[in-house]
């Protein structure tokens, strides 16, 4: 097969609300060569996010309707599609590259997928994918660092593990990719938290409530930032992110994306007159935000992201979270739905 299917699969993923940058080199051509096989690429290059039947695609691209079905049933094992069921009936779109297909890519990544990955994000990649508003993912602030009498429901990542009954702790793939090019942090592997209100399959990454909650305050014990998806309702995942590999917050960091992640709506303050200048907060800020003046701690209140790792890494309590202003207020989209359709309205798509 020639490169022609996979530039249009390419498309088929930049056409989607979460972008797919095309690059000078075409790297993005083979990073796809990696991940879809020729075969899936002819299917996949003509679905969109419109939920299908086998039947409607096969019609619609004139494929033979037993190989369709078998072949988007596979691609959805390894989530490179998403399957939903509707009226009774398997339904089928396109998934996104991120986040999406490329979280599933644990079992392929290596050495030269990893770079791929990494000159993909340099050429564009990251621009195209994290610069588009709403953002894609939205930052929860760390649940010890909050009021309960204020904290927004869609911020009390707490209660949606305890309304939960199936957990999931597994890999984290930017800091694998970032083990394959020269990780910059020993934070831990096994970090991105999953769950459901619903009785699931056995997995290879269960855990139980108690091990997911007491996950949730380690992370915030060591200074991993809560993200999760940009959405008030239908979160399932806390990514714990750390601003050398995870790309949402490298954006940041690297790529000077200040917005690629939605600030919580809430920020730091540290009082110069009771801070006695131990600097834990300098060194667990992960977007550099808090810096060092005259033996104090100075947040930076335009790249405060509302992470809240200051606060619970304060031995001497003088850093605390405050709410921002109606003023200032962002609201995340309600559901997927919403964001998707106020993402494709931003970036001009029809």
């Amino acid at each position: 097969m020639t490169d022609e299917a996979y530039d249009q699969l390419a498309e088929a993923l930049g056409r989607l609300p979460n972008g797919f940058a095309r690059t000078t080199s075409g790297v993005e051509i083979s990073i796809l060569k990696r991940i879809f096989t020729p075969t899936e690429t002819a299917l996949a290059g003509g679905l969109t996010l419109n939920k299908e039947s086998p039947t409607a695609i096969a019609g619609r691209l004139r494929r033979d309707i037993g190989e369709t079905e078998r072949i988007l049933v596979d691609m959805a094992d390894r989530d490179l599609v998403w399957s939903y069921e509707m009226d009774g009936k398997t339904v089928f779109r396109l998934a996104p590259f991120v986040v999406g297909i490329y979280e599933a890519q644990l079992g392929i990544m290596d050495h030269e997928f990893a770079h791929m990955i990494e000159q993909f994000l340099d050429e564009g990649g990251a621009v195209g994918m994290m610069r588009p508003q709403p953002a894609l993912h939205r930052i929860v602030p760390a649940q010890k660092a909050v009021k309960s009498e204020w904290i927004m429901p869609y911020d009390d990542v707490r209660m949606l593990l305890m309304q939960s009954k199936t957990f999931r702790l597994r890999d984290c793939i930017c800091r694998v990719q970032q083990d394959h090019i020269g990780r910059k942090c020993d934070f831990p592997i096994r970090s991105c938290l999953s769950f459901a209100t619903e009785e699931q399959l056995p997995n290879k990454n269960g855990i139980s409530q108690k091990e997911a909650l007491e996950f949730l305050d380690d992370a915030e014990r060591i200074g991993l930032i809560h993200s999760v998806s940009n959405v008030a309702k239908g979160v399932n995942y806390v990514c714990n992110c750390c601003g050398c590999c995870c790309g949402i917050v490298r954006a940041i960091n690297d790529w000077g994306i200040e917005k690629s992640v939605a600030a919580s709506n809430y920020y730091a303050v540290i009082d110069p007159g009771e801070c006695l200048g131990c600097l834990t907060c300098v060194d667990r800020c992960q977007v550099k935000a808090i810096t060092e003046v005259d033996g104090h701690a100075v947040v930076n209140r335009e790249k405060c992201i509302g992470c809240g790792l200051c606060v619970t890494g304060c031995a001497n309590e003088v850093a605390r979270l405050e709410r921002k202003p109606a003023s200032e207020t962002v609201e995340p989209p309600a559901d997927f739905a919403a964001w998707e359709v106020e993402r494709l309205r931003n970036r001009g798509i029809a």
